[in-house]
């Protein structure tokens, strides 16, 4: 019997994606299906091209469709295409599919490594990535892409962004002359932020990544205000100082309706490099055990590495200086659960940073 498309589509219907928890029929994923004698041929269009079930769903699509009679061959094409928001008149980055910040309560955790790693880690799945350095005080991401020394230009009435390791970024150092100091009081930090988001040529992305400075002050509250954010991340590290202040952080985007997109724990474990023993060197509260407190996805943990830091300071990410070593595979994950848990958010719900009442939050469960 000659199998037809309808067969295929209700075979595929049995294929249930783990995160939003319905058919990817349903869900529109399976796309063009052709049917040439008993081959079968389709694509699955994904959210997200970071996708961490990718490989899984194709097994179970290839194993559904193999199982009808009259089919013996089928090919699987994965492809991605991040879902477009609604975007409001006066949207500042129209283009930017999903915005997220990268917060942290306490300095010295980490964040500006984790921000540059994670957003290297997206680029490299085929995302358009950009990062925004909203660290008005202390900007540090144009060294740790080795950008220090390019101006941005401006075209019409736009900046354009600088462009490295596939990211196009953008930070008030870029603006500034080497070593010059930033004596800003509120307002003008407000206004530096906007200006980033409004006057900078960001294009369309797919994620846009913003390093926020460390604590609760004007930078997080103006860009939770002022950004269509999707959520924030919380870095971490095992300290209970570090744990304690990045609960802080998480309670003040809640009152600012900025869903928490989950917890990444910085400097983890040292992996030794001769026989992979995992020590921890810190004692302090986990990631894991901050974001259980907190009722937060737990996104993963990067092992403390000393070639991470040297990395940063080189002006090159660790996840491509030293794509082996343990740190980079946990970038990837990480970057694969955060596109998951932004895909989550945008299609199980409407533009989160518009609802006025706090308590129409989703609640999601930690990632496994």
């Amino acid at each position: 019997m000659a199998v037809s498309e309808a067969n295929v589509l209700e075979a595929l219907r049995s294929v249930i994606d783990p995160d939003l928890r319905r058919d990817i029929v349903t869900l529109g994923f399976v796309k063009n299906v052709q049917i040439e004698g008993d081959h079968v041929s389709f694509i699955v269009e994904l959210t997200t091209p970071a996708c961490p079930v990718k490989d899984q769903l194709k097994q179970e699509c290839e194993e559904r469709v193999s199982a009808l009679e009259g089919v013996s061959s089928v090919s699987v094409e994965m492809t991605a295409q991040v879902r477009q928001r609604q975007t409001a008149p006066q949207d500042l980055i129209p283009g930017v599919k999903h915005c997220i910040a990268i917060a942290s309560g306490k300095g010295g955790v980490g964040k500006s490594t984790v921000t540059v790693n994670l957003a290297v880690a997206l680029a490299q799945t085929g995302a358009r990535v950009g990062l925004m350095d909203a660290d008005v005080y202390g900007p540090s991401i144009p060294l740790m892409l080795g950008a220090e020394s390019e101006r941005p230009y401006t075209q019409g009435n736009k900046i354009i962004p600088i462009e490295r390791y596939g990211l196009r970024t953008m930070s008030l150092g870029s603006l500034l002359e080497e070593g010059q100091a930033v004596l800003w009081r509120g307002p003008m930090v407000a206004g530096t932020v906007k200006q980033l988001l409004e006057d900078v040529d960001w294009g369309e992305l797919d994620y846009l990544l913003v390093d926020l400075p460390p604590g609760t002050g004007d930078a997080p509250m103006s860009l939770a205000q002022l950004a269509p954010l999707t959520g924030v991340v919380i870095v971490t590290t095992p300290h209970h100082v570090a744990a304690n202040i990045a609960g802080k952080s998480v309670h003040l985007f809640r009152r600012l309706n900025a869903p928490i997109i989950g917890v990444v724990e910085n400097m983890a474990g040292f992996v030794c490099p001769n026989c992979g023993e995992v020590s921890r060197i810190f004692s302090g509260m986990t990631g894991e055990e901050l974001s259980q407190q907190l009722k937060v996805p737990y996104l993963g943990s990067v092992p403390l590495d000393p070639s991470v830091s040297d990395a940063g300071d080189k002006g090159v990410p660790a996840i491509i200086s030293a794509p082996h070593r343990p740190q980079a595979e946990s970038f990837k994950e990480i970057a694969g659960k955060l596109a998951q848990q932004a895909s989550i958010f945008s299609m199980t719900r409407r533009d989160l940073t518009q609802l006025s009442d706090g308590s129409e939050r989703p609640k999601f469960s930690a990632v496994d």
